[in-house]
């Protein structure tokens, strides 16, 4: 399965979650077994009677950035809109935006704070006060800016950026509800353009039932980057130039895993970032790990530390649709997916979840 046709389907407009459920552990969840390609249709506040005494949930607790951004080329007067993407060693940002016409090294963008948020509303310092300065084109379009005056990003993203829905949610600005339910509950680590979504089910009430039926938890960061929002533009996967994150595993949640299944217990991946920070580690060592990857998990990859997968429903031709088809093989994710739209389970990033055991 190296073609990317093959993973491909057909979704419904109506399927398209663009809010979240009333309450997040009341969404569906068809659990997968892909030992016999059986499927089940539960909630996931059944989680903690689907899993077992002794598995290991592993979460990741990135924080998202308000890292969505818009303002006007201070030379022209043209409307930009853009993400933040990151800093380098340097301090400079790393930026994507769009704009009518060219932009050049050298040219101001005028940062505007977005209509309700605490800036707009206060009488603070005036948006004309805060600008990026464009210093150099990067492959792919992105932009190093250096911030004028400097200051730290978060601060400064927190009086001018918004939460960066994904655009199939189809709204301009986020609600008032999408800054508490596009965060998990556990979000801790401030750092990631997207919201890893499969944690978007649980709540603290959810994860104290889960503890109670002598299921653990631990923690791994991977900070969501713009690769997120990219289609694979090439028609064989080998060919497909994969994005860097930067993720860590932590000393104690390796030493947790590596005791989990030594008793064994099962390593449950919440999310595909969880398991694309789990299998970028070189092991279970104690010590920990950190760093960049640009691991494409894809088949035939040999997973090593992940035993079943919590996930969400993913976009056609993406990376994470191709990972959960190395998981549990592309024949059994195009029939659960075919069931989960046969019985109108709600897709992306709000919608719905699925259980590979």
């Amino acid at each position: 399965m190296n073609d990317l046709a093959d993973y491909d389907y057909t979704l419904p407009e109506r399927l398209i979650a663009r809010q979240p459920a009333d309450r997040r552990d009341q969404a569906r969840l068809l659990v997968v077994d892909r030992a016999t390609g059986r499927w089940s249709h539960h909630h996931v506040s059944d989680l903690p009677s689907l899993l077992r005494a002794g598995d290991q949930l592993v979460l990741n607790d990135t924080r998202v950035l308000p890292a969505r951004l818009k303002g006007h080329r201070a030379q022209t007067g043209g409307r930009w809109e853009g993400l933040f993407l990151g800093e380098t060693m340097a301090g400079h940002w790393r930026l994507m935006g769009r704009t009518r016409g060219r932009l050049q090294p050298g040219e101001c963008l005028q940062l505007e704070p977005w209509p309700g948020s605490p800036l707009a509303e206060s009488a603070g310092p005036a948006p004309s006060e805060f600008r990026l300065r464009l210093v150099a084109e990067e492959p792919g379009g992105f932009w190093l800016a250096t911030p004028e005056p400097a200051r730290p990003a978060l601060a400064a993203l927190t009086d001018y950026g918004t939460m960066p829905l994904p655009p199939y949610m189809e709204r301009e600005t986020p609600g008032a509800a999408d800054f508490e339910r596009y965060q998990t509950v556990y979000a801790r680590v401030p750092g990631s353009v997207a919201a890893p979504t499969a944690g978007l089910h649980f709540t603290p009430e959810l994860l104290a039932r889960c503890q109670q039926a002598g299921i653990g938890q631990s923690f791994v960061t991977l900070h969501v980057g713009v690769g997120t929002f990219r289609p694979i533009a090439v028609e064989r996967l080998e060919e497909h130039d994969m994005h860097s994150e930067w993720c860590e595993l932590p000393g104690d949640t390796a030493a947790t895993l590596q005791a989990t299944r030594a008793a064994g217990g099962r390593i449950v991946a919440v999310g595909t970032t969880s398991v694309r920070t789990l299998e970028s580690a070189p092991g279970l060592d104690p010590a920990g790990w950190r760093g960049e990857t640009r691991l494409f998990i894809r088949p035939p990859h040999s997973f090593r530390h992940v035993d079943a997968l919590l996930t969400n429903f993913h976009l056609p031709k993406s990376t994470l649709l191709v990972l959960i088809s190395a998981f549990a093989g592309g024949d059994l994710i195009r029939t659960a997916y075919a069931e989960a739209i046969r019985e109108e389970y709600r897709f992306f990033s709000y919608g719905d979840a699925m259980l590979l055991l």
